[in-house]
């Protein structure tokens, strides 16, 4: 076995990708918000929170390699890295980034053929649906929520499947920002203004309903809220930039941005 034998994953894509590549025996612990596969919470140590995981049980664990995401891990990592052990931070942001970040951990493991199938993989259900999109006769107008307090919009990935899935990301701007407080909204009102057809959050916010949207002043006029077309969607399915949010996470907008456009 070449690379390293004792993985912690203190991101949950990555342990999404492991196991997408057959490598899930490598790894010894994981975050506690690995959702995916299922059975990574059932067999796996869990190692704490995103930004909270216990650098000493991380440590008692003996890892040969520590996989951290983001500038919101890195205090995290630094600390890790004091405490001798060997990390790396991937800090993918977009599609590109996402799949770049799948072909590195597949050469780290040794798997660098797995993982070029599992990027053609993606890369054609990705293709297929932006085929089915070209199609359509329009493009719904959508709003994408991460955080109600403030407002905050997407990602860049998320914005990216949005686009590709057929639909047009009213802060798509917006996105191109790696941190969430550059992805503030100041004025709510300008949503109100932007109209969008479709309202998607996913997970991060707990308050998000139909209901508490129509009592913001003025949202009740927003086309969305109007026709009801406000949808939760699983944290897992779209805010681990891994796999999952390339095939499942593109597949549940797929489903209500297509059917918006064809009614």
């Amino acid at each position: 076995m070449k690379g390293p034998r004792r993985i912690a994953c203190l991101s949950a894509e990555t342990v999404d990708t492991l196991y997408r590549l057959g490598a899930q025996d490598r790894i010894v612990g994981v975050t506690g918000f690995a959702r995916q596969p299922p059975e990574a919470r059932r067999d796996k140590p869990r190692l704490g929170g995103f930004t909270s995981a216990d650098v000493a049980q991380v440590a008692r664990l003996e890892p040969d390699l520590v996989l951290c995401y983001s500038d919101m891990q890195a205090e995290l990592a630094a600390q890790l890295a004091r405490a001798g052990l060997a990390v790396h931070l991937f800090n993918q942001r977009d599609i590109a980034g996402i799949l770049a970040m799948i072909e590195l951990l597949g050469a780290m493991v040794d798997e660098t053929a797995r993982a070029a199938e599992l990027v053609a993989r993606l890369q054609a259900g990705m293709d297929e649906v932006a085929a089915q999109a070209a199609t359509l006769p329009r493009r719904p107008r959508v709003y994408f929520e991460l955080w109600d307090a403030p407002l905050m919009c997407a990602p860049r990935w998320v914005s990216e499947l949005i686009a590709l899935a057929g639909g047009e990301d009213c802060f798509a701007e917006l996105s191109h920002h790696a941190a969430g407080r550059d992805r503030v909204i100041a004025d709510p009102q300008e949503v109100v203004r932007r109209a969008p057809e479709l309202i998607f959050a996913s997970g991060c916010n707990q308050r998000f309903t139909l209901e508490s949207l129509a009592e913001r002043p003025g949202w009740d006029g927003i086309p969305a809220v109007v026709n009801g077309e406000v949808h939760g969607l699983p944290a897992p399915t779209l805010l681990q930039p891994g796999p999952t949010v390339l095939d499942e996470g593109l597949r549940a907008l797929t489903q209500h941005i297509q059917k918006v456009d064809n009614q």
